[in-house]
C-alpha cells in the first residue's frame, strides 16, 4: 500500500462493498456464515430430538468448537508466515465436508438414534477442524483488504455476515429441515461454504508485508499479548461474548420446551438473537460518536447480560424470551464490533494472524466450555441458573473492557510488536513497511 493510499480519506461503507477484493470477501463470508448457522441450528434440533437432553446439545457445540482450543495457535502462526488465502480455502472445504458428508449419510441410510448421535458429533468435529484451519487467516485478511484508516469500518462490515447469518440461517435451517429433511439442510450448509471457497479462488489478495528475521512462533504471539495488556483484556472480553452468545443455541431448545412448545421455537429464539444483532448496525455510528469506541463495547456486554436476565423472569412467555434474545443479539454486535475494531487498530500485521487465532479461541473456543457448562447446569439445576451464571460473567467483562480500565492497561503495555525481541515494529503500526514485498499467494509456510 502506497503512502498516498494510506493517507487518503476513508471510503464510505458502500464503496468498500463494491470494491472487488473486500466486496467478494464480504459476499463469500455472508454465504458461508449463513451455511454455518443452517448447520448449527439443524444439528441442535436434531440432537435434542434424538436425546431430549440439553447436555447432548451442548456436546455438539463442544465437538464443533474444541478444535479452536487445541489447533488455533498453530493455525494463527501459519497465517503469519504462509498464504492466508489458501488457508481459508482449505478450511472452507473441510467445513463443507463435515456438513455435506453427514447430510449424504442421513439421506442414504436409516440407523438407530444412538448411531445418528455419534455421527452427528463426528460431523460437528469435522466442521470445527475446518473452522480452525482457516479462521485466523480469514480474520487476519480483513485489515489487509482496506486502508489503515478504514479498519474500523471493515471490522463492522465483517461482523455483518455473522449478523445476517444469525438472522436468516436458523430460519432457513429449520424450514429446510421441516419441509424437506435434516439431510437437505446439511447439504445447503455444505454448498454455501463451497461457494465461499470458489469466490476466494478468483480473489486478488493485496501484497503482504513480511520483514526479514520476524519470529512467527506461537511463543512470540503469546509474549506480545502478555505485554500488551489492552489486547489481553480485549481478548478476555471477546471470550465473554462467545460465552454470552451460547445460550441462544444450547439453551434455546430447553427454553422452548419449558414453555410447552417442545423444540419448535429453537429457530425463533436464534433468529431473534440475529435480528437484534442486525439492528445494532444502525446504532453503531451514533453510539460511537457519543460513547466512543470503547464505551459502546461496554454497553454491548451489559445488554447481553440484560437479555439473559429477561429470560429468567417469572412471567416468561415465548415473546418475552424472544425479546430477551433480541436485546442479547443487539449487545453482541455492539460488543464484538467495538472490541474487535480496537484490537485490529492496535495490531501490527506481522502478529495479526496469531492474535486473531487467540480471538478465535476466545469467541469460538470458549463455546465448548460454555456449551458444556450451560447444558450441565440446565440439566442438574435449572435453565434459569445457567442463564444467570452467564449474565454475571458478562457484567464482569463489561468492567474489564470499560474505557477507564482499557486506558490504564494501554498505559502499562510495552511498545512491542509480534517478534520475540519486540523490536520489529510499533504496536500501533497496522501496516509496517515491507522489506520483502510479494503477494499473499507467493508466500509459503
Amino acid at each position: 500500500m502506497t503512502a498516498d493510499l494510506a493517507d487518503a480519506a476513508p471510503r464510505p461503507w458502500h464503496r468498500l462493498l463494491t470494491e472487488t477484493a473486500f466486496g467478494r470477501f464480504f459476499l463469500g463470508r455472508t454465504l458461508s456464515s449463513a451455511g454455518v448457522w443452517v448447520h448449527n441450528v439443524t444439528a441442535a434440533v436434531l440432537a435434542f430430538e434424538l436425546t431430549r437432553s440439553a447436555f447432548v446439545v451442548g456436546l455438539v457445540s463442544v465437538a464443533q468448537f474444541v478444535p479452536q482450543l487445541v489447533l488455533a495457535p498453530l493455525s494463527g502462526a501459519m497465517a503469519d508466515r504462509g498464504s492466508r488465502k489458501r488457508q481459508v480455502i482449505a478450511g472452507r472445504i473441510v467445513v463443507a465436508a463435515g456438513s455435506g458428508l453427514f447430510g449424504l449419510w442421513l439421506w442414504l441410510t436409516d440407523t438407530s438414534d444412538q448411531v445418528q448421535t455419534v455421527l452427528l458429533l463426528c460431523s460437528a468435529l469435522t466442521v470445527g477442524i475446518g473452522f480452525v484451519t482457516g479462521g485466523p487467516a480469514m480474520h487476519a485478511m480483513v485489515a489487509t483488504l482496506v486502508r489503515p484508516n478504514e479498519i474500523a469500518s471493515a471490522v463492522s462490515l465483517n461482523t455483518a455476515p455473522i449478523t445476517l447469518a444469525r438472522s436468516l440461517g436458523p430460519v432457513i435451517g429449520t424450514s429446510i429441515a421441516l419441509a424437506l429433511s435434516p439431510a437437505a439442510a446439511f447439504g445447503v450448509a455444505a454448498l454455501s461454504n463451497l461457494a465461499f471457497a470458489a469466490l476466494l479462488v478468483r480473489m486478488d489478495v493485496p501484497p503482504r508485508r513480511v520483514k526479514a528475521g520476524e519470529d512467527h512462533s506461537v511463543r512470540a504471539g503469546v509474549v506480545y499479548v502478555v505485554r500488551e495488556r489492552a489486547v489481553l483484556y480485549l481478548l478476555l472480553g471477546v471470550a465473554a461474548i462467545g460465552i454470552g452468545a451460547d445460550p441462544a443455541i444450547t439453551l434455546a431448545p430447553s427454553i422452548s420446551a419449558s414453555l410447552g412448545h417442545g423444540s419448535s421455537y429453537t429457530g425463533t429464539f436464534a433468529s431473534a438473537f440475529g435480528i437484534g444483532s442486525g439492528v445494532a448496525f444502525l446504532l453503531i455510528p451514533l453510539l460511537r460518536r457519543f460513547l466512543g469506541q470503547a464505551g459502546y463495547g461496554t454497553l454491548g456486554l451489559l445488554l447481553m447480560g440484560v437479555g439473559l436476565v429477561v429470560c429468567v423472569l417469572p412471567w416468561l412467555t415465548v415473546w418475552w424470551a424472544a425479546a430477551g434474545f433480541v436485546v442479547g443479539g443487539l449487545g453482541m454486535t455492539l460488543a464484538l464490533t467495538s472490541l474487535t475494531a480496537q484490537m485490529q487498530e492496535i495490531l501490527p500485521d506481522d502478529v495479526r494472524g496469531r492474535v486473531m487465532a487467540f480471538w478465535s479461541m476466545g469467541f469460538l473456543g470458549s463455546r465448548p466450555l460454555a456449551a458444556a457448562l450451560d447444558g450441565a447446569v440446565a440439566d442438574l439445576v435449572s435453565v434459569e441458573a445457567a442463564l444467570l451464571l452467564v449474565a454475571l460473567l458478562l457484567v464482569a467483562a463489561a468492567w474489564l473492557c470499560s474505557p477507564r480500565v482499557l486506558a490504564r492497561a494501554a498505559a502499562r503495555g510495552l511498545p512491542s510488536a509480534g517478534s520475540a525481541d519486540s523490536t520489529s515494529s510499533s504496536s500501533t503500526e497496522a501496516h509496517p513497511p515491507a522489506d520483502r514485498p510479494g503477494t499473499d499467494d507467493e508466500r509459503t509456510a
